[in-house]
């Protein structure tokens, strides 16, 4: 959890947790967060689309001051700011994957828009081959199933870590986190169970198709993991290991208040920046401005995101 001797006065560990919920909304509010256009490019030789999930958010309560230098960078106004939800859209050969499924019905309205987007796209469910979760939090798993409890892409092969779905099924799991996420729990096991006949369980460095490997990023959850695509320098999907592309790359020593285990999760989030502006390590991050693909560059003892 975030400790006030990592962030600024007066910003507590509910305040950031709420804060960093957040990134731009006016793009998406535009577009009633239904994409009219989609980020594409080519990465080696994978194609991949940046589909919009919608937006998430949560008020923001941190001092006046704070507010005033935060908060309109994240596309929000005195009172809160969104967040984003990039899915990666990934064509390879015959393959056609989702990285994450989303929110669909089971978290917030703004969000659960992926499907809608593929539509526009001409893609119907049936036509993902695969689904690769980074992990199995509402907003990155909750499109598993319909309203109804009904598989959404039903020829899909589903990939997670074996460490997120060890955690996730243990009965006892609930134990481990705060009561607030008691209800993440529910959900995770909800999604996993559903897709458990077509499930493949994932250790670090596992190849999912040539060229795409699953890395380990423990820490947001204690099976977290990041998908890194071979070619051009690399490209790293980084989930929810670096949850937004201001607050993070600016203050690398701060906690983020949904991590399940916050001093590894700093450390990975340190180390993947660190690797990212080393190595000017293309990324695409899930909850980062639009449609957060950039690079790490170093800024005194910090950095800043360069979009790509």
């Amino acid at each position: 959890m975030t400790t006030r001797d990592t962030i600024p006065s007066g910003l507590s560990r509910r305040d950031l947790l709420k804060l960093t919920a957040t990134a731009a909304v006016v793009m998406l509010a535009s577009r009633n967060a239904i994409a009219a256009d989609f980020h594409r490019f080519q990465h080696g030789t994978f194609d991949i689309t940046v589909v919009s999930d919608g937006f998430l958010t949560l008020p923001a309560e941190i001092t006046p001051e704070e507010r005033q230098a935060i908060m309109p960078r994240l596309g929000g106004n005195a009172a809160t700011a969104p967040v984003q939800a990039n899915i990666p859209l990934i064509r390879h050969g015959e393959d056609l994957i989702l990285i994450d499924t989303g929110s669909g019905s089971h978290f917030q309205a703004s969000a659960g828009k992926l499907a809608a987007n593929l539509q526009s796209l001409g893609i119907a469910p049936e036509a993902i081959t695969k689904v690769v979760f980074t992990h199995a939090h509402p907003d990155h798993s909750g499109a598993t199933t319909t309203i109804d409890g009904k598989v959404l892409y039903p020829n899909a092969q589903y990939f997670v870590s074996e460490a997120e779905w060890a955690f996730w099924t243990d009965r006892d799991c609930a134990t481990h986190m705060p009561s607030a996420l008691h209800d993440f729990a529910r959900g995770a096991q909800r999604d996993l169970f559903a897709v458990k006949d077509r499930l493949t369980l994932l250790r670090p460095d596992d190849e999912i198709i040539p060229g795409m490997r699953i890395q380990q990023t423990r820490g947001h959850t204690p099976g977290h993991g990041s998908i890194e695509l071979a070619g051009d320098g690399g490209l790293l999907i980084t989930g929810d290991a670096c949850t937004n592309d201001v607050i993070f790359f600016e203050n690398p020593a701060w906690h983020f208040g949904f991590d399940t285990e916050p001093e590894i999760a700093l450390k990975t989030r340190q180390m993947l920046l660190d690797r990212a502006a080393t190595d000017k390590l293309k990324m695409l991050g899930y909850h980062w401005s639009y449609p957060g693909v950039g690079y790490a560059e170093r800024k005194d003892a910090s950095y800043r995101f360069v979009s790509a």
